[in-house]
């Protein structure tokens, strides 16, 4: 069996279908979980750099400093000996050598407790042998010191200065020599570590330039993509808006002109029958004889006749006005005015402001059928016995305005009419701009705005 091809309007569900199919509700959903999944990894690798960074500093660079503090100390120490030493060495030195004894254990328990605390602190550049090193030659020199003193409590005082002369200053000189390196190996290393740092903070750097232009990438990607979403999607609800509006203009169109026909029919076909009703009934009426009781039954049966003409005749000019096509737009709000009050008992103020222009026909039925449905709110719904509609003819736009002061509309649990949706079409039809405004004290007030070039009739 051989399919028939699809019809417009089941092309443009189709078609429709697809669009919503095509929703960038998951893609935006993906791109959120992606740049927080972004974000997230980023913040765990400058977590990772900063713990590292923080063990880096407390670890080499501070214990670097510390130590070097403790090697400063034990050079000062080695300095001071050997200003001792030299002293201990002056030909002219009133002092034995053994009244230098409490300087050096001075200097020696001073040495000591800084040689401790620089074992702590000490570099782990630093290799077992450069650490068996000085420790050698730290034993080494005091042991000198220690024989020294020796020769010096023997009264061998010339061998003790020669001790001091040929071991002691060669040997405080090569210490001193040897805690300068270490010094210049922590200066080295606090320098490996300056510079490591400075790699941490240039690879932090770049990994966050890295991350801003991928985050600015990723938006700008997200942006055009929903600008084109967007774009998308006006221009379907602008296709969507246009077909509703030729959909609602041609249900006008058809609504008018089934009304009026209708009121043709009545006024044509019943009215005549009506009418000729009318004349045979006065034709029988003269016909029966004076006073009697047929005269009388033809006379009422005739009244009754004439008020359902008149009743037709109302209807019919409700239904289409054919005062609006003869004599225009302001004649018709005069006779519709006078006859809504005089029909429903409402006291409206009718109020013409302006000079007045001609209105096109077409344009004059929206606005009567606005009028109209404004009107017949007021009856129904506002609970009033009062109302005011005021027409104005500006220089570039008829205004009009049906006023209130009775409950007004509900806002909450009310269904909206369809006469207002109708108002807002015809509205738009004529160009116009409608408001349908809630006041402070209650009741509603209608306003619509036309500019005069949408309703002006030609004159020609």
């Amino acid at each position: 069996m051989n399919k028939e091809p699809a019809t417009p309007r089941l092309r443009k569900a189709q078609d429709s279908q697809q669009y919503s199919q095509r929703s960038p509700t998951r893609i935006l959903l993906l791109g959120l979980v992606i740049t927080l999944a972004a974000v997230l990894a980023y913040a765990f690798y400058i977590t990772v750099q900063l713990s590292g960074l923080r063990r880096l500093q407390s670890g080499m660079v501070d214990r670097n400093r510390k130590d070097s503090l403790q090697l400063l100390r034990v050079q000062n120490d080695l300095n001071l000996a050997g200003l001792a030493m030299r002293d201990m060495l002056d030909a002219g030195e009133p002092y034995p050598l053994l009244a230098w004894t409490a300087q050096f254990e001075r200097i020696h328990e001073d040495f000591v407790a800084g040689l401790a605390l620089e074992v702590q602190y000490a570099s782990a550049n630093r290799t077992p042998e450069q650490q068996q090193y000085l420790n050698q030659a730290v034993a080494q020199f005091w042991n000198a010191v220690d024989r020294m003193f020796v020769l010096a409590s023997e009264g061998r005082d010339d061998e003790a200065r020669e001790e001091i002369r040929v071991s002691l200053q060669a040997r405080q000189e090569a210490l001193s020599t040897a805690v300068s390196r270490l010094l210049v190996q922590n200066n080295e290393g606090e320098q490996q570590a300056a510079a490591s740092i400075a790699a941490i903070y240039d690879g932090v750097q770049r990994q966050l330039y890295f991350f801003l232009a991928a985050t600015l990438i990723a938006i700008v990607l997200t942006s055009l993509y929903l600008i084109q979403t967007n774009r998308t999607l006006f221009a379907r609800l602008e296709e969507l808006s246009a077909q509703r509006s030729d959909l609602a203009q041609k249900l006008i169109a058809t609504q008018e002109s089934t009304l009026r026909h209708i009121s043709r029919e009545l006024h044509d076909e019943f009215g005549q029958v009506l009418t000729a009703i009318g004349a045979m009934l006065a034709r029988a009426g003269k016909a029966a004889p004076e006073g009697s009781e047929l005269r009388a039954d033809l006379q009422e049966v005739r009244e009754v006749a004439q008020a359902t003409l008149n009743n037709i005749r109302s209807l019919s000019q409700a239904l289409h006005p054919v005062l609006l096509e003869e004599q225009g737009l302001e004649s018709t709000l005069d006779w519709y005015v006078s006859t809504v009050e005089r029909q429903t008992g409402v006291t409206l103020h009718y109020e013409k402001t302006g000079e007045s222009f001609p209105v096109e026909t077409a344009a004059g039925v929206h606005i009567y059928r606005i009028v109209q449905e404004a009107l017949n709110n007021v009856v129904r719904h506002a609970e009033t016995k009062e109302a005011w509609v005021r027409l104005n003819f500006s220089a570039d736009a008829l205004e009009l305005q049906v006023e209130d002061h009775g409950k007004g509309f509900v806002k909450d649990g009310g269904q909206r009419g369809i006469g207002l949706v109708g108002m807002r079409e015809r509205a738009e039809l004529v160009g116009g701009e409608l408001q349908v405004t809630q006041g402070e004290g209650g009741g509603t007030m209608v306003r619509l705005r036309v500019p005069r070039e949408s309703v002006g009739a030609q004159v020609g």
